[in-house]
C-alpha cells in the first residue's frame, strides 16, 4: 500500500514539474478581417473567414491545422476547418484564411431571432477557434464585436 502511495505522489511531482517546462505564451491576438463568398452546395452556404492572428511572444508558432466557430447574435451560424500548416514568426501576424458552412437550419434560425426592424448589420458575433499545435501546442482564441456589413452607396446627381 506504501508503495502505492509513493509511486501516485511520484507521479503527480512529476507531472507539476512537467507543467513547469512549458513555455509561458502570451495569449493570440485575433480579429476578423474579411469574408468571401465560396461556392455553396444545396442547402448550405459557404464563405470563407479571413482571419489575422498575431503572435506577441518571443518564440514562433508552428500551427497544423486551423478550425472556427462563429456565432452572430448569440445563435451558432457557421462552423470550419482547414488543415493549412504553417508557422507565425515571433512578434509577427499572419493573415489565415479558413472556409466555413453556413447550413440553412442556421440562416432560418437567425432570421426568426431578428425582430423587423432589425439588420444584420451592427449584430454582435463571437469567433471562436483554435490553431493545432500538438500535444501540448493548440492555442484556443476568441475575438469578438459587431458585424458592419458594406451597404449600397448612394452617389448624388
Amino acid at each position: 500500500m506504501r508503495r502505492l502511495i509513493a509511486l501516485s505522489l511520484s507521479l503527480l511531482l512529476l507531472s507539476l514539474n512537467a507543467c513547469a517546462l512549458l513555455p509561458n505564451r502570451d495569449p493570440l491576438n485575433v480579429n476578423v478581417v474579411g469574408f468571401e463568398p465560396l461556392p455553396s452546395q444545396d442547402m448550405e452556404v459557404r464563405f470563407a473567414v479571413k482571419i489575422r492572428v498575431q503572435n506577441p511572444n518571443e518564440t514562433a508558432i508552428d500551427y497544423n491545422g486551423v478550425a472556427l466557430d462563429l456565432e452572430v447574435n448569440g445563435q451558432p451560424l457557421a462552423s470550419g476547418v482547414s488543415d493549412q500548416m504553417g508557422t507565425i514568426a515571433r512578434f509577427s501576424d499572419t493573415v489565415l484564411t479558413v472556409p466555413v458552412s453556413v447550413s440553412a437550419f442556421s440562416v432560418l434560425r437567425q432570421t426568426l431571432g431578428l425582430s423587423q426592424t432589425q439588420t444584420l448589420n451592427n449584430m454582435p458575433y463571437v469567433l471562436r477557434g483554435k490553431l493545432a499545435g500538438g500535444l501540448f501546442g493548440t492555442l484556443r482564441f476568441v475575438d469578438s464585436g459587431k458585424l458592419s456589413l458594406p451597404g449600397p452607396t448612394f452617389t448624388p446627381r
